[in-house]
């Protein structure tokens, strides 16, 4: 039996929490730290370029990726929803359909990655210094779909059954082969950009192969056996119907950052590196607040599953003062020390200078993304998943899009172009909060109505 997991529909809720997104921040974290041991090494060991190179593909790779990505957010809320009902044979069937199906979508984006890299770096306007280093990333690096899917979509169900410390336990020992291998590849065998995304494949496979091999031990319905790897199309049907407007929404939200991309690229080689040194750190700022989010998830799904609206308000409400003190907390330290950080990733004053200047507007203001994406878990919690999308394609992405498009041509300065995302977010959180209110008010009603017949 899994001792880690935690009971999320009795007792106390701070405290439980607390306790389960802490593991989810530390996981983030070292994922994050695959990115950033490439981006560091091959800034101190491969020169500027390298490092515009691996730093500028984040939003290229989200782009890519985050449809699918996206799809275990449905595995995750069909688990807790499962589990919070007792509907435990629906659990081992999501378990085997989120198998295959993360399998054949990781398959699917190594074939993307190889055909479609350098064409969508043209688009972006990569300079000619950078787009051969970053297309050579990009193709190497999605060799590791499959096992990067795999292991989203189970750790998506671990998570649902409210273990979070194993997923951190398998990234751990990644994390380590992944630095030290960044180290061999590129400082003793001189590999560069090709060295790094080695490194990082390899890493993937190591904490996936783990966590598989973890859920085979299992003795209860999260146990993995190979020969019950199959799609239920009941299954894959909630899934999809919850996950695939998360994935649009991450997939469109890494366009509209493409975008920001491409215009960051205007500002030329020492402003791109800057930007990605920033973006690494502001990483960690947003997985910590997204950790949060994910908690709200899957509280709010299992406690949805059980019928107790008292305690789905009470995880929401809970959420958001966590998310905003992490962000204060966490955005306005990564600004204050801004220089030290991002001197960790280069030694050009002009890349520290771009650098600070994104982190003042990104970072200092992050906690309202925060707040924006735990609404957004509260309403998948509850199995709605198409409102927030389309709130966010308009409320954040088409704002960002119509900005860059408009007011930053007549003036085009990073400052500019970084208001970007505070005023998105400012703009979606408040839409979101409005559709949560309704949405819970919605189903608090119908579960009154269902009582009285």
């Amino acid at each position: 039996m899994n001792k880690a997991k935690l009971d999320m529909t009795h007792g106390p809720l701070l405290g439980k929490l607390i306790i389960f997104t802490i593991p989810i921040i530390l996981s983030g974290v070292l994922q994050l730290l695959f990115n950033a041991a490439d981006v560091i090494v091959v800034g101190r060991f491969a020169g500027e370029a390298s490092l515009a190179a691996v730093g500028s593909t984040g939003s290229l790779i989200n782009l890519m990726t985050n449809l699918f990505i996206g799809m275990s957010v449905g595995a995750n809320v069909c688990a807790a929803q499962f589990y919070g009902g007792g509907q435990y044979k629906d659990v081992k069937k999501t378990v085997h359909t989120s198998t295959a199906f993360s399998i054949i979508c990781g398959v699917v984006l190594i074939f993307i990655g190889l055909f479609l890299a350098r064409p969508i770096l043209e688009i972006m306007g990569s300079p000619e210094d950078v787009i051969g280093l970053a297309a050579l990333y990009v193709r190497i690096y999605f060799l590791a779909m499959p096992a990067v899917m795999l292991y989203n979509f189970l750790a998506a169900i671990l998570r649902a059954a409210g273990d979070t410390t194993h997923p951190l336990m398998f990234l751990t020992v990644a994390g380590v082969v992944n630095v030290i291998l960044n180290l061999i590849l590129v400082v003793f065998f001189n590999m560069g950009v090709a060295g790094v995304a080695i490194a990082t494949v390899t890493s993937n496979y190591i904490s996936c192969g783990m966590l598989v091999a973890f859920f085979t031990k299992q003795e209860d319905v999260l146990k993995l056996e190979f020969s019950k790897i199959k799609i239920d199309k009941k299954i894959l049907n909630r899934i999809i119907r919850i996950g695939l407007p998360a994935g649009i929404q991450g997939t469109v939200f890494s366009l509209s950052n493409v975008v920001i991309q491409s215009a960051i690229n205007s500002f030329g080689t020492a402003v791109i590196a800057g930007s990605s040194a920033a973006a690494s750190i502001e990483g960690f700022v947003y997985v910590s607040m997204n950790s949060v989010s994910q908690t709200c998830v899957t509280f709010v799904g299992q406690n949805y599953g059980a019928g107790d609206e008292k305690r789905v308000k009470r995880v929401i409400f809970e959420c958001l003062g966590i998310v905003t003190v992490v962000g204060l907390i966490l955005g306005n330290l990564a600004y204050y020390f801004a220089s030290p950080l991002l001197g960790i990733y280069t030694d050009s004053s002009a890349a520290v200078a771009a650098g600070t200047l994104r982190l003042f507007w990104v970072c200092c203001p992050y906690f309202l993304c925060g707040i924006m994406d735990t609404l957004t878990g509260g309403l998948r919690g509850l199995g709605r998943s198409t409102v927030p999308m389309i709130v966010s394609l308009i409320g954040a992405c088409a704002t960002r899009l119509v900005w860059i498009a408009t007011y930053f041509q007549l003036h085009k300065t990073e400052d500019v172009l970084f208001f970007s995302y505070p005023g998105s977010w400012l703009l979606t959180l408040s839409v979101h909060s409005i559709c949560l209110i309704i949405v819970y008010r919605a189903w608090v009603k119908r579960k009154s109505s269902e009582v009285r017949i």
